[in-house]
């Protein structure tokens, strides 16, 4: 079973193939605003390391936001033209859930620009606050009162550390284990969300 991961929805873009649940070979790198110019070559890239044919490929693993407007539609929409010219499954799902540690519940974080924020808190696939907008004074005291937790994501615009994934494509096919796979690909829309 090969599996290609595709995520664009922030600053960076992470492409990975894999078998059977194994990450082979994949790019995760800073990209902001040149997702659409940098990603088609990290995906021949990552066939070329692991000498797949782009035909060969089982299924693809991609999130559908939220994240930047423009960013989360490419990696959405190279995921739809892989899966509709293949005729092969696709399992789409949140760009917060794919930046958490694996090992515990996770509070993961995105920019969402003017002071606020996209968290969404998980534990691997369950979710314990659902997506949404947030205030980033209310985001800072949602860490506070939850210390039990780790904080996921790129947080420098928040200037507090926390866990940063450095392997992507590996938590989308952990994740993929308990997700739905998309019943009908030109239905799959991107998720923005909007907050106060």
């Amino acid at each position: 079973m090969i599996s290609l991961c595709l995520d664009s929805s922030y600053k960076d873009y992470v492409v990975g193939v894999a078998e059977d649940g194994v990450v082979l070979s994949f790019r995760q790198k800073e990209a902001w605003q040149r997702q659409s110019e940098m990603m088609i070559p990290a995906i021949e890239e990552v066939f070329k390391d692991e000498n797949i044919n782009p035909k060969d490929v089982d299924e693809i693993i991609v999130t559908q936001g939220p994240g930047s407007y423009t960013g989360v539609r490419i990696a959405l929409t190279i995921g739809k033209v892989y899966a509709k010219a293949l005729d092969i499954p696709c399992y789409a799902m949140s760009s917060l859930m794919v930046l958490q540690d694996i090992s515990r519940p996770s509070i993961c974080l995105m920019n969402a620009r003017s002071g606020r924020s996209y968290i969404g808190v998980y534990d691997k696939s369950e979710c314990l606050l659902k997506d949404q907008v947030m205030k980033n004074e209310d985001v800072l005291q949602y860490v506070k009162d939850h210390p039990e937790y780790v904080i996921c994501g790129d947080l420098d615009y928040l200037d507090i550390k926390g866990f940063e994934c450095e392997n992507i494509a590996f938590n989308m096919l952990e994740l993929k284990k308990q997700s739905m796979k998309v019943e009908n690909i030109l239905a799959l829309k991107a998720i923005y969300l909007s907050g106060n």
